[in-house]
């Protein structure tokens, strides 16, 4: 069993940025590709970004290349989303995700609460 619990979620007006938590316990966080997902109100849940155990691998949703950055510190067993020139359609609760088998938008093995970002125009 992983439990995730994120933080770093808030406030935050356009052009902004934001760096989300995930701490990770229970089974080795190596072991796990490590993701985040998102789901703005009236919307299905959608995928973020991801990356696999040791940090050098990453895949991003076209949508957020080049403003967000997924790394981890598997010493810390947490995964952060940095997040850059956020834009009102960026709100919406964000939840992390740990996958043994898979890395990208099928990850689904363990999820965490969700962190809620609320950015202003």
């Amino acid at each position: 069993q992983v439990q995730l619990v994120e933080s770093g979620g808030g406030l935050v007006q356009a052009g902004g940025s934001l760096r989300l938590s995930c701490a990770a316990s229970g089974r080795t966080f190596i072991r796990y590709a490590m993701g985040w997902f998102r789901q703005a109100p009236g919307k299905e849940r959608e995928f973020v970004a991801s990356v696999n155990w040791s940090g050098q691998t990453t895949y991003y949703a076209d949508s957020v290349k080049g403003r967000f950055t997924i790394s981890r510190d598997n010493a810390k067993n947490t995964v952060y989303l940095q997040i850059n020139s956020l834009k009102p359609e960026d709100t919406a609760v964000y939840y992390c995700t740990a996958d043994a088998k898979t890395m990208g938008p099928t990850m689904n093995d363990y999820w965490g609460q969700g962190t809620q970002v609320t950015v202003s125009s």
